[in-house]
């Protein structure tokens, strides 16, 4: 109980010069194996330096240097767009499609080559007259102000 009251009250300085007193003992042989293997074990992966790195890679450390500054802003910008677009494509007009698969009949087509003939007729037979384009009047002075000085 002494011993350890006296590590206890023991200053810094003292305890280094103890330790300086004491001799060095050897690490025995079977503790140095089971420290170097678990350090080699734990330690990273040497990567093959040979290969160049991936485009998925290339493509990630791109985005983080970019984006980096404030990587939220980005993200809400690309949900935004993602959204616009998925609005985009499914409001988009389909008659282009439509009309390319739908070919009218030919009754259809026959109706239609008389509905022009008519409509060809109807314009043709009122005679639109020309319209008189108002004539041009001089331009009057802007203001009738008179201009008084007064001297003193």
């Amino acid at each position: 109980m002494k011993k350890s009251n006296d590590l206890n009250a023991m200053k810094p300085d003292d305890f280094e010069k103890q330790l300086q007193q004491q001799s060095m003992r050897a690490i025995p042989g079977e503790w140095r194996n089971e420290i170097l293997d678990a350090a080699k074990s734990a330690a990273p992966k040497q990567h093959d330096t040979s290969k160049s790195p991936s485009f998925l890679s290339t493509l990630n450390h791109q985005l983080s240097a970019i984006l980096w500054p404030c990587p939220q802003a980005w993200a809400g910008l690309a949900a935004i767009w993602l959204i616009v677009l998925a609005v985009n494509f499914t409001t988009a007009d389909r008659t282009e499609v439509v009309a390319k698969v739908a070919t009218p009949s030919p009754e259809i087509i026959m109706a239609l080559k008389e509905q022009r003939r008519e409509l060809a007729e109807l314009v043709d037979r009122h005679d639109i007259e020309p319209v008189d384009l108002p004539k041009s009047v001089p331009p009057k002075p802007r203001s009738e102000r008179r201009i008084t000085v007064i001297v003193v």
